[in-house]
């Protein structure tokens, strides 16, 4: 039997013994994979992440402005000089700070929204011998600002070094105005694909000892949490932008990429489905299919875009019945 549908967006009070809130189960959002294909779900998926105001035109806007206005240029990046690359790593640092600590600030120090669309019912750990400094906050900014910032600045500083002295396939839109659009959507879909694969392989037993146990220290996320990793980690999960280094590409979509991979997660692992303003949602943030990894871990490896865990067993659609079901298939192996 299902569990409860989605209570109104002014609603305070919990919804169900599990969570605070969550949307209508059993989770059955198709994608646009699905067979035979659905113009509707297609054109959905096209107006949702691309046609409105969304996190995913919040990036692509934000790329275009850094590489009008805020990137070193280009003839200083043929050579690894101090100078520049600080500047990229200032610029990443900054960008993380804002977004992450102004969720942060926003959802959970100032609690302008209260629990209205929040999944756990529970606030961030201020203990706890788990956490870096006994502190889930302190642990989460440490490591994301750290080893985070660190890793997504080298491979960075690597793509425009490149792009530079003309080592990777260039792209402009003079030169193919209809790939130039359609490589943002395809740098999100193989950003998914890249996701389930390596999530899966940090599952491995040896590897989630030495580093993916890290990341899920936080059973309950907050925006820290999003980029919160062990530097193995770090080091795999930004080898995603390494497409660019085969597929012709501009620098506005290596830097819309890596915003999508290191600020996306901070408004994904927000704790909150979205941002309600006059008991409206405005912005989607929060993604409760992989809010239901943290909490059952061996499940929705992927993301809801790609039907990977659907096809390969590994789909919890929030039920309880799915959570027996999960338990059951651990109790197996």
């Amino acid at each position: 039997m299902a569990e409860t549908t989605a209570a109104p967006e002014s609603e305070e009070q919990p919804m169900s013994r599990d969570w605070h809130w969550h949307p209508e189960l059993p989770l059955q959002r198709p994608t646009i994979f699905d067979w035979p294909p659905s113009p509707k779900t297609i054109w959905g998926w096209v107006v949702g992440r691309w046609l409105g105001f969304s996190p995913n035109v919040i990036w692509m806007a934000l790329a275009f402005v850094i590489w009008a206005w805020l990137l070193p240029e280009t003839s200083r990046m043929r050579t690894f000089e101090l100078g520049w690359m600080a500047q990229i790593y200032a610029k990443n640092f900054i960008l993380l700070c804002v977004v992450a600590g102004g969720l942060q600030l926003y959802f959970y120090r100032a609690n302008k929204q209260g629990k209205r669309r929040k999944f756990e019912r529970r606030g961030l750990a201020a203990s706890g011998r788990a956490f870096t400094f006994s502190n889930q906050l302190k642990d989460n900014m440490f490591w994301s600002l750290g080893s985070g910032v660190a890793f997504w600045s080298a491979y960075e500083i690597i793509y425009f070094w490149a792009y530079a002295n003309g080592y990777v396939p260039g792209l402009t839109f003079s030169d193919n105005p209809v790939w130039f659009v359609l490589m943002f959507p395809f740098v999100m879909l193989w950003s998914s694909f890249h996701f389930y694969w390596l999530h899966r392989w940090l599952h491995w037993p040896p590897l989630y000892r030495v580093a993916h146990a890290l990341h899920h220290r936080n059973v309950n996320v907050g925006p820290w949490s999003g980029i919160s990793m062990h530097p193995i980690e770090h080091l795999l999960f930004f080898t995603n932008i390494a497409i660019h280094f085969v597929v012709a590409s501009h620098p506005v979509h290596v830097l819309f990429h890596n915003f999508f991979q290191a600020l996306g997660p901070a408004a994904s692992h927000s704790g909150y489905e979205s941002l309600v303003i006059k008991d409206k949602s405005r912005l989607a943030l929060g993604d409760f299919f992989h809010q239901l990894h943290h909490r059952y871990f061996e499940c929705n490896y992927g993301t809801s875009d790609f039907p990977w865990d659907r096809w390969f067993g590994s789909h919890h659609d929030g039920t309880s019945e799915a959570t027996q079901r999960l338990r059951a298939r651990i109790r197996e192996v």
